[in-house]
């Protein structure tokens, strides 16, 4: 009887001390479901690209860029036209039902109101309105923001018979207003005037009107954005 009793409870304790399948933890796998950004890109012929193919603007080549280093970004939102000033960009996203959900927003406008000859002071307060709507539809995050210097269309072949350095000299005049607007909003400010500058005596920057910039020229800008932005 005591042998039996014996045994009895060495079962029970075998039992006690082996684990309890229905306490078992099924294996926790952590999936990092990577969710498609938005990339909202405002600007003139340039963020348009007159005279190029459509994926030569450079929000195109952005995305296939930045999506081929493992981002992932949804086709970009593109609210520009040829000719744009700052005002009539104003103009054109207020009729826009632009949601606040952008990952990422570019801003390149200004080379109308230099073409123009429009006041720099009128410039610097339609500018700044730009950018807090750019910042807004960015959810806020200024992180989210880059604003593109005006690239220098002096260089061009259509400016040949016309004065180069006066040009040159106002484009400066109005990205300095862009740049102290931008970076005293903790913006990230690409200059890519320089290498617009590229294109003196180049045409393969120009597009076949002469007077844009080519496919070739906006990959350089877009590595320049990357280079400054995602290469971190």
């Amino acid at each position: 009887m005591y042998q039996s009793y014996s045994i009895l409870i060495s079962i029970l304790l075998m039992f006690s001390c082996s684990d309890d399948s229905s306490s078992i933890k099924p294996y926790q796998m952590e999936f990092q479901t990577q969710i498609a950004k938005n990339y909202l890109a405002l600007g003139d012929s340039y963020t348009i690209g007159e005279s190029v193919a459509e994926n030569e603007r450079f929000p195109m080549i952005l995305v296939n860029d930045l999506n081929a280093k493992n981002y992932l970004f949804n086709t970009p939102k593109i609210v520009a036209k040829t000719g744009w000033t700052t005002g009539e960009l104003k103009e054109a996203i207020l009729k826009e039902n632009i949601q606040n959900n952008y990952d990422v927003v570019t801003l390149l406008i200004g080379v109308n109101n230099q073409y123009r000859g429009y006041d720099l002071e009128e410039f610097r307060t339609e500018f700044a309105e730009l950018l807090n709507m750019a910042i807004t539809f960015a959810k806020k995050n200024t992180s989210n923001v880059v604003v593109v210097s005006i690239p220098d269309w002096s260089v061009s072949p259509f400016a040949k018979n016309r004065d180069r350095t006066k040009i040159s000299a106002e484009i400066d005049a109005f990205n300095t207003i862009k740049k102290e607007e931008t970076l005293k909003r903790n913006v990230k400010f690409i200059d890519i005037t320089p290498i617009s500058r590229l294109g003196l005596n180049n045409n393969t920057y120009f597009a076949s009107d002469g007077l844009h910039f080519s496919g070739s020229m906006h990959q350089l800008w877009v590595n320049e954005i990357i280079q400054q932005n995602f290469n971190k």
